[in-house]
């Protein structure tokens, strides 16, 4: 009776171990539920509820469309939305949090959306590497906020940055953020589309900043910025470089145009530019308010 009893406990154990293990493949639904073990017959609700159950460098998914809430991230995973509407709602508060040392996320295929004075659609306090990709962000008064890390860096491709106060912020505390940008859309933002306060190398091919009210790129000081095969046009201004700080910008193969106030801009303190902006011969631009030119309009080697 008694080895009965211990072999009962011991299959009794073996189960709430595994109840309680953590899985390196995950699925949310709309009509989940998150008591469920999060597996793709009985999945979770929510990207939070999701997340507890999924091992380091394991991958939530998303089985049908639906709204999964606001997550915070503290370690490498992915959330895979595609292909299906899979939305980020965030009320008065963050849509997604990344806060873990060295982590790599990657978020794809996800439509985050803000309401109600939301505040970052996507803020990464620290982490290794973010991924961005096909993803949508919009009605928060930063849609990215890359801050206060060391050594990050940041893939953002094939995403439509729209209708936020600010576009893309960053401006690291500690080291300096890496950003890659690939064909993005930062548009009609009240503010800019993409600002770097400081500590940034920035490199922009194949995007669109256009449509913002303040500038398509604003570079403020502590930061390279590249852009190539990108259009800055209809903001208040295209480009600024080094508005309060020495700042290195370089243009090539942009269009810049219909910009209200100025097409590009060296900001200084009074005596001289305090930005470098140097372009080569096959940028167009043209037709601004002002600043029609780049310091230096040389051949492409």
């Amino acid at each position: 009776m008694k080895k009965i009893q211990g072999l009962v406990l011991v299959l009794t154990l073996g189960v709430a171990s595994l109840a309680n293990a953590q899985a390196t493949r995950t699925w949310v639904s709309g009509v989940g539920d998150d008591v469920n073990p999060c597996s793709r017959t009985a999945p979770c609700k929510t990207f939070a509820g999701a997340i507890s159950k999924t091992a380091t460098n394991g991958m939530i998914n998303v089985l049908d469309p639906g709204g999964f809430g606001a997550v915070t991230i503290t370690k490498s995973i992915t959330i895979d939305g595609t292909p299906f509407m899979a939305g980020v709602l965030a009320a008065g508060t963050n849509g997604i949090i990344v806060n873990g040392s060295g982590a790599v996320v990657t978020l794809r295929g996800l439509d985050i959306e803000g309401v109600s004075a939301a505040t970052n659609g996507i803020r990464v306090i620290l982490a290794g590497t973010v991924n961005v990709e096909n993803c949508v962000i919009f009605g928060y008064a930063r849609g990215m906020s890359l801050e206060g890390t060391s050594g990050l860096n940041v893939n953002i491709l094939n995403t439509t940055v729209r209708n936020n106060t600010q576009g893309i912020f960053s401006a690291p505390t500690v080291g300096v953020t890496h950003v890659n940008m690939d064909n993005v859309r930062s548009v009609s933002n009240t503010g800019n589309g993409f600002i770097s306060g400081v500590n940034t190398d920035a490199y922009i091919t194949r995007s669109n900043l256009s449509n913002n009210g303040g500038t398509g790129v604003r570079i403020e000081q502590a930061t390279f910025v590249s852009v190539e095969s990108s259009q800055m046009s209809n903001n208040a201004r295209g480009i600024e470089c080094g508005v309060a700080g020495a700042a290195t910008c370089v243009l090539s193969r942009c269009l810049i145009t219909k910009n209200t106030v100025q097409g590009t801009t060296r900001a200084g303190d009074g005596s001289g530019a305090l930005g470098t902006l140097t372009g080569f011969s096959n940028n167009v631009i043209t037709g601004n308010a002002g600043g029609n030119t780049v310091s230096g309009s040389s051949l492409q080697q």
